[in-house]
């Protein structure tokens, strides 16, 4: 390099002989030292310079350490804005020294600003070659990212969206935030939203973010975090998971919900932010999955301190075109103030001129011909930055603007070259695609199909040539900076090893994919989709949503249902069970492409049989899609006379009739069941029958059935064997045969027996370390307290439940938790709160559709109404909970549904007291005969004492104590709970 050569690079120029370094009009300060390491590695490029040679030309003949050197490549790098684990401009080459790697260019030096402006045709390196994109006309918003960040490190975690247009410049301004406060001590997690023609995949976005952290220098810390702390994301990052660690961890995993699942790793990401802050960029969310969605609302909603900060980019009118979830739940955190919004607007003129000039660097003619041609190209790209950077690479391409002594010019003038820009970025983009080779447009139009980011090995296979083709003419592509980028390696499970390549921006593989039609299309996605197919072979699994769409669209239903059914697999194991639905009903769709046969009604029995019940656990037990499922399936069940699938079909149907409160056909289904499993000869499938036998017959009203039923399955439970289901995500069919048959003891008169198999249940839970188990147990414990009217032990039961609710999500318990600690609470004088607790816990019940134990529900809350002297709103109830009964059939608690209707009318105010009176005995008589009927001695006795003890009030001494000593004489167990006792206390009155 000549003394007075200057080099340009990026944005950058170095002028030797004024010892300055140059970013577009700006100056860059550099010492003196540090500014003759830069020119001393650049004006030797790619060649590897030793830390002796440039300690020699640095400091000859002086002895210094190697922290000198290290401190002045330091300050050459923080004015470069270079980062040395991703290094632009200067590599590090380890133990031995730097080498500078930036593409040059030379330029004479600046001649006087008078000097007449000389045209040329050609340019030496072509300037599209550029590293990254220059970023103008963004102060203002780089600032609010910044005082954002800055309230994210001081804990305030912070969730960003940073909206616009398709080419408004959302990737650019966050490359360039990221890029700044890469040299903070920070970690970065990037995650990408893809376009899928159907469902994506769950959380897709976030588990790539997870990767990149996973591979950084210090990924083996994130990967301990991780694993203390989110088991259930740890193991979807096999890649760095030995096989027998894998399964360990899927061992442990086994019961999780989705709450889990999003508990984990919000917890997991504070921890990661306990060590230093973290950056979260998520791009395209209008791609996004519904589960990521859900995550974003979640890490908003938290209030534990994070230094966290989320940034997601998204285009408006895509969510709202696509009615995109999304838009949503953006505008529900916005409306509590739980996120921020960046809008980005189209640039200015003055934006565009100061783009120019940190592009082209200063201008080698007088007068405004830099904002002549600023002008120019804001007139017609409205200051689109994607249009305006493709207007200037086009007049670069075309030789209209050129170098010239060290600047640049218009090689015409400005009024001649506006007619030849179009007037959409689309048109534009095609135009610049006439300017390629065939073989270049073949490869992209193929690549387009491939995907946003693709391997050139599938480019190959649709276009059935060679890898080597397809990487010489994308690599020529990315050198040139034309569409593509290059993505490093990718190695598939066959050992095939080809480059990858991604698109420069969505806007170029949507214009060059709408290209593609016809057969041409469908021929290329169904090529890729066999060579993915064959390249991933068992592993397959990890790409069944993007094969679904290949297969889809390269009309190959058979495989794109094949794959559906796989992709819902994967995201049912991920609890992400709205994208299961969706590929589920997907494949159901897909399947009226293939001929009618049994294969096809076998595929629709398996897809029906899977979305049963990930609709029962997204929509709720009694949705009504739930009911259409299972009832198709067992249409199909019935063509195919299939009885492997029949039982869980049959099963599904009991178990969605019997939580919507449709108890007789759930009867009729268990007769069925009954039948089936004996024919079957399996013991397992026999005690699942029995076990939801009893529970019907028990909500029936059915006592010593529902016990006799309850009891064989308890006799046909082994822990060892039966283990499996709990692995599967059911509850321990141990601890559900205990819980029942607990309830169904204390409504038969044994009060003690209830709170032994109760106690048993919860013990076995911990044996089995089922937090799902767990959680059935405790609540069934809190029923069985309440019974025995022990508040105490309920508020105790209760309060374990809703930590661990709160801790794994398990809504429903958790709901039905927060009544029972409701009624507690107000039978321990806490009338106002327990009420409220109550009244919530009832109106997300009812959100549900559930209908079975809600009219118990409602008679609780009626009983608590009545102690604070809200008398008709007790009544209300009442009569809500008897008409459920006769809606139902849920009458295992109807007698005492009646008895409290008379204890709250003798204390209305309505009609005479004789009137009460009367109406009051005949609701005691009624719980009394109901309860007898039943064998419910435990209803009985309280419907007994309530008349009891109305007849001493009227004189009727001897009369109630006959009634009452009958019944109470019948008990063997239990003289220590309420009921007896104040049944005792009536007595020895009535007797006295």
């Amino acid at each position: 390099m000549s003394p007075e050569q200057q080099l340009t690079f990026g944005p950058y120029r170095l002028d030797p002989k004024n010892t300055q370094l140059w970013r577009g009009r700006r100056l860059v300060r550099l010492t003196g030292k540090a500014f003759g390491v830069l020119r001393y590695l650049a004006s030797r490029p790619g060649q590897l310079v030793t830390k002796d040679d440039l300690l020699a030309a640095m400091w000859p003949g002086v002895v210094v350490t190697e922290t000198a050197l290290t401190k002045r490549v330091q300050e050459v790098r923080r004015a470069l804005r270079d980062d040395p684990k991703a290094p632009r401009y200067i590599e590090t080459v380890h133990r031995q020294g730097f080498r500078f790697i930036a593409p040059l260019s030379h330029a004479s030096p600046l001649k006087s600003q008078n000097a007449k402006v000389e045209s040329h045709t050609a340019l030496p390196v072509p300037s599209t070659q550029h590293p990254t994109p220059y970023l103008v006309g963004r102060d203002a918003e780089l600032a609010q990212l910044h005082g954002w960040l800055d309230q994210a490190l001081n804990g305030e975690r912070q969730l960003v969206f940073v909206v616009g247009e398709a080419g408004i410049g959302k990737t650019t301004i966050v490359d360039a935030f990221a890029e700044r406060v890469r040299r903070a001590e920070v970690w970065i997690g990037r995650g990408q939203c893809i376009e899928q023609y159907g469902p994506g995949e769950a959380y897709l976005p976030i588990l790539e973010a997870l990767e990149r952290l996973c591979r950084e220098p210090d990924g083996a810390h994130v990967i301990a975090i991780l694993r203390q702390h989110a088991p259930n994301w740890l193991v979807q990052l096999s890649a760095y998971l030995s096989a027998e660690e894998r399964q360990h961890l899927q061992r442990e995993t086994a019961g999780t919900t989705q709450p889990r699942m999003l508990r984990e790793i919000a917890e997991a990401l504070e921890a990661l932010t306990a060590e230093k802050p973290l950056i979260l960029i998520l791009e395209d969310l209008h791609w996004g999955d519904y589960a990521t969605m859900e995550l974003l609302a979640v890490l908003a909603r938290r209030r534990e301190r994070a230094r966290l900060a989320v940034l997601g980019t998204y285009r408006p009118v895509d969510v709202m075109v696509r009615e995109h979830p999304l838009g949503e739940v953006k505008q529900e955190l916005q409306m509590h103030g739980l996120c921020q919004e960046v809008a980005l607007d189209f640039l200015t003129k003055d934006a565009v001129e100061e783009y120019l000039t940190m592009r082209f660097g200063t201008q080698a003619t007088p007068g405004v011909l830099f904002q002549d041609l600023a002008q120019m190209i804001h007139d017609p790209t409205d200051g689109n930055p994607l249009f305006m950077v493709n207007v200037v690479d086009d007049l670069v391409r075309q030789g209209a603007l050129v170098e010239a002594d060290g600047g640049w010019a218009l090689k015409d003038e400005a009024e001649r070259l506006q007619v030849g820009i179009p007037d959409t970025l689309r048109q534009l983009i095609e135009q610049q695609l006439g300017r390629v080779s065939p073989q270049e447009m073949e490869v992209l139009e193929a690549a387009s199909i491939a995907g946003a980011e693709f391997s050139a090995a599938a480019v190959a296979a649709g276009l059935q040539t060679k890898v080597e083709s397809v990487e010489k003419h994308c690599g020529a592509l990315a050198r040139r900076g034309q569409f593509l980028r290059t993505r490093g390696t990718e190695e598939w499970t066959d050992k095939t090893l080809a480059a990858r390549y991604g698109f420069v921006h969505a806007l170029y593989q949507e214009v060059l994919s709408d290209r593609v039609t016809g057969a041409r299309r469908v021929g290329l996605h169904q090529r890729i989709g066999e060579r993915l197919e064959a390249g991933y072979g068992a592993q397959v699994e990890d790409i069944a949503a993007q094969l679904a769409v290949y297969f889809e669209e390269g009309r190959d239903y058979r495989r794109a249902v094949q794959y559906r059914q796989q992709a819902a697999g994967k995201a049912i194991r991920r609890h992400a069970y709205q994208e299961a639905i969706d590929h589920l009903t997907k494949g159901v769709e897909l399947l009226k492409y293939l001929p009618d046969s049994p294969d096809r009604t076998q595929q629709e029995l398996t897809l029906q049989v899977t979305l049963g019940p990930a609709l029962m656990t997204a929509r709720g037990f009694a949705a009504p899609e739930v009911g259409e499922a299972y009832d198709r399936a067992l249409e199909l069940c019935q063509q195919l006379s299939d009885k492997t699938q029949l039982f869980s079909v049959l099963a599904g149907l009991m178990g969605f009739s019997m939580t919507g409160g449709k108890l007789h056909r759930a009867h009729e289904l268990g007769e069925q069941l009954l039948s089936l499993a004996q024919h079957l000869r399996s013991p397992g499938l026999l005690l699942w029958t029995h076990y939801l036998s009893g529970e019907t017959l028990f909500y029936l009203g059915e006592l010593a059935l529902a016990r006799e039923h309850l009891t064989q399955a308890i006799a046909l439970y082994d822990p060892q064997k039966h283990r499996s289901y709990t692995s599967r995500g059911s509850q321990d069919p141990g601890v559900a045969c205990l819980s029942v048959v607990a309830r169904t003891l204390w409504h038969l008169g044994y009060p003690d027996q209830a709170l032994e198999r109760i106690q048993e249940a919860v013990s076995l839970t911990q044996a089995l370390s089922h937090p799902f188990s767990l959680g059935f147990a405790l609540l069934y414990a809190a029923v069985v307290h309440e019974y025995r009217r022990e508040a105490q032990a309920v508020q105790e039961r209760t309060e374990t439940l809703t930590g661990l609710c709160t801790e794994q999500g398990f809504p429903l318990l958790l709901t039905r938790g927060t009544i029972y600690r409701g009624w507690a609470l107000a039978e321990q004088g806490q009338a106002k709160e327990g009420i409220a607790q109550m009244r919530q816990g009832l109106a997300s019940d009812q959100a549900t559709g559930t209908e079975t134990w809600r009219p118990y529900y409602l008679a609780l809350l009626a009983e608590a109404y009545g102690k604070v002297g809200q008398i008709e709103e007790g009544l209300t109830l009442l009569t809500e909970a008897l008409a459920a009964v006769d809606k139902t059939g849920e009458r295992a608690c109807e007698a005492e549904f009646h008895r409290l209707s008379g204890e709250l009318t003798l204390q209305s105010g309505v009609g005479s007291p004789e009137s009460r009176t009367k109406e009051a005995e005949a609701c005691f008589q009624k719980a009394s005969e109901i309860a007898r009927r039943q064998s419910a001695k435990s209803w009985e006795l309280r419907a007994a004492t309530s008349l009891a003890r109305l007849w001493q009030r009227q004189g009727k001494k001897t009369k109630a104590y006959e009634l009452l000593a009958a019944v109470y004489n019948w008990f063997t167990e239990g003289f220590d709970t309420k009921d007896l006792q104040e049944a005792k206390v009536l007595l020895e009155e009535l007797r006295g």
